[in-house]
């Protein structure tokens, strides 16, 4: 019996890169450069010194050449990025990348006078140019360029910055992500072994094969276990940049860059997360559920997953296309009309192969081209729930396209909904297509998983990161073991006595990218699924109405702030109590699930 498929329905779908380039050669890239860097040179020339005294118009216009310039600027970098992504094994690739990301970065310390000059008015003369109709376009970005004034160093301080940063951190994320998507895991194949991706081994722990998942798991143990040293040493390193960069620009706690960012306080953080903690009694009683309707005596951290029924379809990845469409369009035709434009178009690169990034993920590369969606298709119901919500991420920044550079970009927070969203909406179009209480149940059950996972899971981990970056802070350089304590208690609090870790379990920190390419990213996943929770309750109780103010908060990117979006749609999402709609929703599924189980004698 396999653990492994060699291949699955995704074989061949993968992204075309023509819109970047037509015709890439290294050539035109550096053309591309080129130009770039003699368009920097003259901006600097032209507003040095001078951007105090420009009029609102005119400062418009500059901003207007700016976005221009970058946009000259990361196209070479994005592009390197996309095939790089697509196979981190070929050293040609990496090599590329890091030649168009140092190029990028010797533009943008041409540049950063500019944001200076702008951060060194005085707030009066700043918000009488930012109150002008000229300035519309650009206002948002703006106002938040200045809530960084704090923590911003000198030019000369922070040209250096930007410049170590490639042989720095940025170094380091490259480095991790080479080398975890180089893990190889050994599994049962046709009555031998063989070698396979960390993704797909991960991914057989979704299947009813008891042994395989259990096989699979110590396989993921020994692989991590082999690159521990390497991996701890590249999340000390980058943990504690992020601790010098924190006491340079002069920020109160580890979390706070990223608040910023997210237009969101800690206070607001803190209410999320604490909300989270109170709740953590559905998991526990949910995973007691499960254990019972799996007939086991305990419940092992590699049984998480498990299927409930083995009725689950199949599905390939031209039926996961057609049951994601057919979910947005009953939403909006609109909506699967833009979806429809990444099947058609080869935005998307789907198919298994070594080297390949793991996870997923949606680039939005720039305004005039459009969005690219990465996943691993393994033909699981849950597969087609990740390409429903990177598509979801796709629709929203394609739909915010028209906003520029500076304002297209979505804050964590709201971008996240948007891709649970279309999570949800493919839920309960498959909810609506199956009568037979088994499936049913099998569905509720694998929705309640992901709702925990993207919830409560990410609660937990933000909170393993606030428990990594104190300790790396007051106790140096932390040992592989010490991280892993830090991992395991962090995830004990959430299963309580429902679940049974296994001692292997504390080495699987370290192949999580977030903690290396985005710290304190994971909170968003918790915020954006509530969020939906909610949206999704206004879409229940107005209907047809409700779609375009959605798609009209899509379209609004990062414009404005999310408490100000949100508020368009009567969502208070600063009061403490609202994260609780979205929890009492979960309180409700479970309920739904305990009496399905009963209904069919499972319980």
């Amino acid at each position: 019996m396999s653990e492994t498929d060699p291949t699955s329905s995704a074989s061949g779908i993968t992204w075309g890169l023509e819109d970047l380039y037509a015709e890439p050669s290294a050539g035109l890239i550096s053309k591309y450069q080129a130009q770039a860097a003699e368009a920097a040179q003259a901006f600097e020339r032209d507003y040095r010194g001078k951007v105090a005294r420009l009029d609102p118009e005119a400062l418009a216009q500059a901003l207007a050449r700016m976005e221009e310039i970058l946009s000259t600027s990361l196209r070479p970098q994005i592009y390197a990025q996309l095939r790089f992504a697509a196979d981190t094994g070929l050293p040609s690739l990496g090599a590329a990348l890091e030649s168009a990301t140092q190029k990028h970065s010797a533009i943008r310390r041409r540049l950063i006078f500019f944001e200076l000059e702008w951060l060194a008015l005085e707030e009066d003369q700043a918000a009488s140019k930012m109150a002008h109709s000229a300035l519309g376009r650009y206002e948002h970005f703006l106002r938040t360029l200045r809530l960084q004034r704090p923590h911003v160093l000198g030019e000369a301080e922070e040209k250096v910055m930007e410049l170590l940063s490639n042989t720095g951190r940025n170094a380091f994320v490259r480095l991790f992500d080479e080398v975890s998507n180089g893990i190889r895991c050994r599994l049962a194949h046709d009555g031998g072994e063989r070698d396979v991706s960390l993704q797909e081994a991960l991914a057989v722990l979704h299947r009813p094969d008891r042994v395989a998942r259990e096989r699979a798991a110590h396989s993921i143990t020994e692989a991590l276990r082999d690159h521990q040293r390497v991996l701890t040493f590249i999340l000390n390193t980058v943990v504690q940049e992020h601790a010098d960069n924190d006491q340079l620009r002069r920020r109160p706690h580890p979390m706070h860059g990223r608040n910023m960012e997210n237009e969101v306080d800690q206070k607001s953080v803190e209410a999320l997360l604490s909300s989270c903690e109170a709740r953590m009694g559905l998991v526990s009683r949910y995973y007691n559920l499960k254990r019972r309707l799996l007939g086991l005596e305990r419940l092992y951290d590699y049984d998480r997953y498990a299927p409930i029924s083995a009725h689950l379809p199949v599905c390939d990845f031209s039926q996961g296309r057609e049951i994601v469409l057919s979910a947005y369009r009953a939403f909006s035709p609109k909506m699967a009309d833009i979806a429809q434009l990444f099947f058609e178009n080869n935005w998307i690169d789907a198919e298994l192969r070594p080297g390949k990034s793991g996870g997923a993920f949606c680039s939005a590369t720039l305004p005039e081209i459009h969005p690219y969606v990465l996943l691993n298709y393994t033909d699981t119901l849950r597969d087609v729930m990740t390409l429903a919500h990177e598509l979801g991420h796709g629709v929203h920044q394609y739909l915010s396209r028209p906003l520029g550079l500076f304002q297209f970009h979505a804050p964590l927070i709201t971008s996240e909904a948007a891709s649970t969203f279309g999570e949800m909406l493919v839920f309960r179009d498959l909810m609506a297509r199956n009568d037979e209480p088994r499936v049913r149940l099998g569905l509720l059950c694998a929705k309640l998983e992901d709702n925990f996972a993207t919830i409560f899971r990410q609660a937990v981990m933000t909170r393993f990161e606030e428990g990594l970056h104190q300790a790396r802070r007051s106790q140096g350089e932390l040992a592989s073991e010490t991280i892993g304590e830090l991992w395991m208690a962090a995830n004990r609090s959430m299963f309580g006595d429902s679940l049974e870790f296994t001692e292997g379990y504390a080495l699987w920190w370290s192949y999580i990218p977030h903690f290396i390419h985005s710290p304190f990213y994971v909170y968003a996943y918790s915020y954006g699924q509530l969020l939906v929770l909610a949206l999704l309750g206004r879409y229940e109780a107005e209907g047809e109405d409700f779609v375009p103010k959605y798609l009209d908060l899509l379209a609004a990117g990062n414009s404005d702030s999310p408490d100000a979006l949100l508020s368009r749609m009567d969502l208070d999402v600063t009061d403490p109590n609202f994260w609780d709609l979205g929890l009492s929703v979960l309180d409700k599924m479970v309920g739904e699930a305990e009496a399905l189980a009963e209904s069919v004698g499972l319980a």
